[in-house]
């Protein structure tokens, strides 16, 4: 059966990038074990980041409540769709800022730090 994943095009800089939003369900452990990833990749490279969101205590991911592709961070609701190609390409630059782009092979990474970056926590007055 062919995926049904739209594969979309990032250029930062000289750099093309292909990525994709999945959603996966955990029937075992339920939401609990659902996570959302964006996956990175070059073309014509076998190396693939993958940006991981699992559900925590403080941090929400859609499924079925909130939009579609939606990561959320309570209790500010500070929220980033993982669809929209800015979200990415911002998550993307707050990684290439702490480390490289896999050269080879696969690399998952808990992505919630890189939400963090991009979306401070607002000053509590």
């Amino acid at each position: 059966m062919a995926s049904r994943r739209r594969i979309r095009r990032l250029v930062v800089g000289d750099t093309v990038y292909a990525w994709c939003f999945a959603h996966r369900h955990d029937r075992v452990r339920g939401y609990s074990g659902c996570r959302s990833t964006v996956s990175l990749w070059r073309p014509g490279s076998r190396a693939r980041l993958r940006l991981v969101f699992r559900p925590t205590e403080e941090r929400i991911i859609a499924d079925c409540f909130f939009d579609r592709g939606a990561a959320v961070r309570m209790p500010d609701r500070a929220c980033l769709n993982l669809y929209e190609p800015g979200a990415v390409r911002a998550l993307l630059d707050a990684h290439l800022a702490r480390a490289r782009f896999p050269e080879a092979g696969e690399v998952a990474v808990d992505a919630w730090p890189l939400f963090d970056a991009v979306t401070p926590v607002p000053c509590s007055t």
